[in-house]
């Protein structure tokens, strides 16, 4: 009986030790493209804001930065829109994780479930030929 019992106890850390594993990895490689995305996307608006800064230390005169200021608006929506989209899609992304992740979980319920359901109706078997 002990044996049995350690062959069973084995195996389902076995699997849960391997469960974990593909959820970790899954995990990181969401959180690998979501730090590559949001890094992407500081980048483009880093890049874009030094430009308008640069206009704007080259201006010498209060014309030429009324004429500065117009792009400083339409760098300032791009960012802004720039940010939006990065956050749309690594909400997308973690979305897809977490989706996949449930059909494991879900993969790994019901593999629990109908060893349960084996198990009971190899109890049952044996109860009924015992009673007889």
């Amino acid at each position: 009986m002990y044996p049995q019992f350690n062959e069973q106890f084995t195996a389902a850390s076995r699997q849960f030790a391997d469960t974990a594993a593909q959820i970790n990895r899954l995990t990181l490689d969401n959180a690998e493209k979501v730090f590559g995305l949001q890094l992407a996307a500081f980048n483009d608006s880093a890049n874009a804001t030094f430009a308008f800064l640069g206009q704007v230390a080259e201006a010498r005169d209060f014309d030429a930065l009324k004429a500065v200021v117009p792009n400083g608006v339409q760098i300032a929506r791009e960012n802004v829109e720039r940010a939006i989209s990065t956050g749309q899609e690594v909400y997308g992304q973690t979305l897809k994780t977490n989706e996949a992740i449930g059909q494991i979980a879900k993969g790994q319920f019901e593999a629990a479930t109908e060893q349960a359901k084996s198990n009971a109706e190899k109890v049952v078997k044996a109860a009924g030929k015992v009673a007889k």
